[in-house]
């Protein structure tokens, strides 16, 4: 693994001062910003950031247009550990806190805007589906035709999902498990499932419908004097992973795509929602709408996924309903990704999974401190606060040496640690 992140320091071939000068930037402004995350996870223990900026690329992305190679990059990387609010006496809070570990990165990578979002929110609530055990959410974005939608998810999409949770309750579950028999607690497990999945489903609802009726400019409705087509265009995909004791559940519109590692192979939680995946095609065309291949497959020619927040101008053909997989933690899992497709179009799930491993394993420092090292080299103080933001960066960087050119955003949640 260390020889992998050192060939990624130079992955890109060898070109003119100006693409060097590009290299050099994008290197400085991941370790900058994971240096602020860093200090501000220490600082602030107890608080959730929302590590939401994020990026938009220049391929010939979800709807057909072209941008050149971006002249600038943008990047924001943010690791929170959130701690208890008061300290105990002889603890610290960051000794208290025992939450999820994680570590993000987004960047725009090689385009002049910024379309991707992440969220995260650690101990969104505690609802009675849950026996008020803590929620954990976390979210990644992947706008189209503008960042709006997608900074739409980013500030709505975690209320939406709490409402909706709080008002579910458990008293059925509880009255049908008293006998205490197999068949009783089966029929209670798949009636809270069912519930959980209709929490998700109401939440993607209410938030298509603001996206929906939002415009670009920010304005709610058709009264703010910008044309028509501006609150009709836009839209983005949401991959929303909510972690718990017992549980992920993962909703997925899109592209975006989350992956479980488990006992050495990687799991698909989330399934990407492709014009020509047959079960899309056979709905497309159901509604009548056309898949057109346009380099690739899209929906009338225009749009590279079937299924997306927003997009109202080609609704109902581009349905907004989530894929939803409900998945039991156990011992053997090791580390959850959600990511955009920068990453996905340019790495496997497999060769993803096996990088954030390495970078996450206990008795593994070859790889960490590579990464310290290199800093060091660069003359900067920014030091990878967790094993999870190196595994963020790494891939991030590995995406870029591939020669991504979409947004790449990613999460790393160590589920050892969680």
């Amino acid at each position: 693994m260390t020889e992998v992140y050192r060939r990624m320091l130079s992955d890109e071939d060898e070109d003119t001062p100006a693409k060097c000068r590009q290299r050099r930037r994008r290197r400085i402004e991941m370790r900058r910003h994971a240096a602020v995350s860093a200090s501000g996870a220490l600082r602030s223990l107890g608080q959730t950031e929302d590590p939401a900026e994020s990026s938009d690329c220049g391929r010939e992305g979800k709807r057909l247009h072209v941008l050149e190679a971006g002249d600038q990059l943008v990047t924001n990387s943010t690791h929170s550990s959130s701690g208890e609010e008061e300290s105990m006496a002889g603890k610290s809070r960051a000794e208290l806190y025992n939450g999820p570990v994680y570590g993000t990165m987004s960047i725009s990578g090689r385009s002049r805007e910024m379309e991707d979002a992440i969220s995260v929110r650690t101990e969104l609530c505690r609802p009675d589906i849950n026996h008020r055990r803590p929620v954990h959410f976390f979210a990644v974005y992947d706008g189209h035709g503008g960042p709006h939608v997608a900074a739409l998810c980013r500030e709505k999409m975690h209320v939406f999902v709490e409402e909706e949770l709080t008002r579910v309750g458990c008293t059925r579950e509880r009255e049908r498990g008293k006998d205490g028999s197999s068949q009783a607690a089966a029929a209670a497990a798949e009636e809270r499932e069912k519930r959980w999945r209709s929490a998700m489903k109401r939440s993607f609802e209410r938030m298509d419908a603001v996206a929906t009726n939002t415009c670009a400019c920010g304005s709610v409705g058709h009264h703010c004097g910008c044309h028509s087509m501006e609150v009709a265009l836009g839209g983005s995909t949401a991959v929303v992973a909510l972690l718990t004791p017992e549980h992920i559940v993962v909703a997925n519109c899109g592209d975006s795509r989350a992956v479980l590692y488990r006992g050495g192979k990687a799991i698909p939680l989330s399934f990407d929602h492709k014009p020509d995946r047959p079960d899309e095609l056979a709905r497309i065309e159901a509604a009548g709408g056309r898949v057109i291949f346009v380099n690739g497959a899209r929906v009338e020619g225009i749009l590279a996924m079937s299924r997306a927040i927003g997009d109202k101008y080609l609704k109902p053909v581009v349905s907004s309903e989530p894929e939803i997989t409900f998945t039991k933690r156990q011992p053997e899992d090791e580390c959850l990704i959600l990511a955009s497709d920068g990453l996905w179009d340019v790495l496997s799930s497999d060769l993803a999974c096996e990088v954030a491993h390495e970078c996450l394993k206990e008795g593994n420092n070859s790889v960490f401190n590579a990464g310290r090292s290199n800093q060091k080299e660069e003359g900067t103080e920014a030091l990878y606060p967790s094993r999870s933001v190196l595994a963020a960066a790494l891939l991030t960087r590995l995406a870029l040496g591939r020669k991504s050119l979409d947004n790449i955003s990613v999460i790393v949640v160590d589920l050892k640690k969680s």
